[in-house]
Formats: C-alpha cells, structure tokens, sequence
C-alpha cells in the first residue's frame, strides 16, 4: 500500500451549462488545446479542431475509447453538447431492448437502463483524465419547479437539461462526478420607471457562477469566487496546461533530472517535442485517411446514417458486415441488405459494433 500526501495535479472535470446562445463554446475552445466531439453541430463557426459528429451512441463511445489511447497532441476534450448526447444514449437504450421510447419500460426501469450506460461513459472519460486530458462538457440549462422536503412551497430554479422527467437520474451522476459545475447566465436588473411605475428589465451582463444556490446548481474544487465575469481567464488559473497522465507519471525514474523525465515523455508520446518557431505544427487527430474509405461500397445502398458512420470510421465494407452477419446466424447468406429488418440494425448491429469489428480484424488478421 502506498500512501500519497499533498495535492495532486491532474487533468479537470469541467461541466459548463447556461442558457442558450451564451457562448458555452466558445468559452470551452479556450481550454489548453482543445478537440470538440460536436453532438449537435455548434462549432462550425469556430476554428477548432473536431471529430465528425456521432450519429450513435456507439460511435460517441469508440471516439472516447480513440482518445484514451491518443499518444499526446490534444489537451481537452470537449463534449459539446452532454444533453444532445443523453439523447444518443436514450435511443440506443430503446434499439437495445426494442421499444418506442424511454416510458415504454414502465416503472422507471429505462430510466436506470440510461443511468447505468452513463456511469459506464463517465468511466471512460476517467480514463481520459488518468491519460492527461482535460473534460469539459456543455450543456443546455433548464428551469423546473423546485421543493424542498423541509420547506413549505416550491420555486423555480436553474439545471441541467438532462432527462425531462422526474425519474431521470443523469443530472445528479455528471453533477457528483465533476470537479467543477459551472452555471453561465445574464444578470438583469429590474427597475420600476417613475411614470408608469412598471418594471423591466435591463442590463444583461454576462456571468457565471462556481457556487451553489437555490436558484442554479454550481460547485467547484478549487475556492473560485460565487459569481465571474463569463470569461475564461477566470478560472485558467486552476486548469493546469502541463498534465501528465497518471500511469506515466507512476512510471517515471523520479530521481532523474527534468530533461531526462522531458525525453521520456517526448519519446513516449505523452508531450509534443516543442517545434522550431518558423514552422507550423497542427497535434494530429485520429482519423482513417481517404483513400481508405472511398472503396467502401456503400453509398448505393440503403444502409441507415448512423451505421453506415460507423463502417467509414472503422473501413468495414458491407461485404465483411454481412458476413459477420450469416456466420451468427441472424439472417441466411444471400439475403439482401435492404431486406434486413431496421429494428435488428439499431438493437442489435449497432450495439454490437465493437464486437463485430473485432471478429473482422480477427478473420482478417489484422
């Protein structure tokens, strides 16, 4: 047993949500080095660098899972937007198990199915913090009527847009798992005209808050001030820009000198060698090459969005697909693919994605 004592810096957990159209973003492209997994389309009016967007839950998952084993270049991963991302979820938990909509489990039972399958995401992106790497999430807010059990009455408050019914538990797990709960919003003033005596409002300075209140959620790790400025430079001081990943970490001869330990990591992959200043480097992301892609016959088909993603992505032809597909017995050789029912393709093809890519490269001997 080993016994650590003092801080530990380390990459941060960041959930950022705030009324629509605040600048959510925005402020996220500003974190050290960031790469988007854009859920709704919100970043292609910024230069950043980012994913396709998912078009499955399993797609979002095998992203993260290329994140995890990423050797250096980018620093944050931005999931933009958790809420559009809860909807993935939700409809793959329904394929899964073939209903309608999440309220056709009855008694809350889907509403546990969707929290299982989160807490199993916000595993993953543990991995990506012990790799090095920041998590910033976004999010929509919401206002629900609100009553405490001790108090008479109910009120209005500010919160997640995870999970619209009363059953849903999304909300509290990524508030449990975050360091930082950030809550963006415009401060209005309401004042009374002296002629007409009616108020309005005005002002609509933009803030955010890093401290719980009855009115929004909101928490932080690190003594930020109840209410800032909606500006980055707030709280860069407690997002590190030097993280190392903890297995490495573990790893390193800690008597040897700072340019021994900068040439292991260098070496390793963890950091970048810093570039000569006349020359222009982009970290490089993750992504299969053309050429790689453009002999998938599959855009004559009527393969449904999602999956056919997921065949670009993992170079899979519709060929090896259907071969998977006979081999386990769930539909004779020959059989058409526009014959395949489209409820087997998103409750039980697509769930079983990474098993089927891996019986491929497998077969392949890849």
């Amino acid at each position: 047993m080993k016994i650590i004592t003092g801080k530990r810096k380390r990459a941060q957990k960041v959930v950022l949500y705030g009324t629509e159209g605040i600048g959510k973003t925005t402020f996220a492209s500003q974190f050290p080095n960031p790469v988007f997994i854009d859920t709704e389309g919100s970043t292609d009016h910024l230069d950043v660098a980012r994913t396709d967007k998912p078009t499955s839950w399993t797609m979002l998952i095998a992203y993260i899972k290329e994140f995890i084993n990423m050797p250096g270049g980018y620093q944050t991963l931005v999931i933009d937007t958790i809420d559009w991302a809860e909807q993935l979820c939700v409809e793959h938990i329904c394929a899964k198990h073939h209903k309608q909509g999440i309220e056709d489990f009855g008694y809350g039972t889907g509403y546990v199915y969707v929290r299982e399958e989160m807490g199993r995401f916000l595993n993953l992106l543990d991995e990506v913090i012990a790799a090095g790497m920041h998590v910033v999430m976004t999010a929509h807010a919401q206002i629900r009527k609100f009553e405490q059990p001790d108090e008479l009455g109910a009120y209005d408050r500010f919160e997640l847009k995870l999970g619209k019914k009363t059953g849903s538990q999304t909300s509290p797990l990524i508030k449990e798992w975050a360091d930082m709960v950030l809550f963006a919003n415009y401060k209005n003033e309401i004042i009374t005209t002296s002629d007409t005596k009616k108020k309005k409002a005005t002002g609509g300075k933009r803030v955010m808050y890093a401290s719980h209140s009855p009115a929004w959620d909101a928490k932080n790790r690190h003594g930020l001030p109840d209410m800032m400025p909606f500006d980055y430079t707030q709280i860069a001081h407690v997002i590190p820009t030097d993280v190392i990943g903890e297995t490495l970490i573990n790893e390193l001869p800690q008597n040897q000198s700072e340019e021994v330990k900068t040439a292991v990591l260098e070496e390793t992959g963890v950091i970048t060698p810093m570039a000569p200043q006349n020359e222009h480097t982009e970290p490089p992301i993750n992504k299969k090459e053309e050429s790689q892609t453009e002999d998938i016959p599959i855009v004559e088909t009527k393969i449904p969005k999602p999956l056919k993603d997921l065949m670009v992505k993992d170079s899979i032809t519709l060929d090896q697909l259907q071969n998977v597909i006979v081999e386990r017995g769930k539909y004779p050789a020959g059989t058409p693919f526009e014959n395949y029912d489209p409820a087997f393709i998103q409750g039980w093809v697509i769930p079983n994605w990474e098993h089927i890519v891996k019986f491929v490269q497998a077969k392949e001997g890849k």
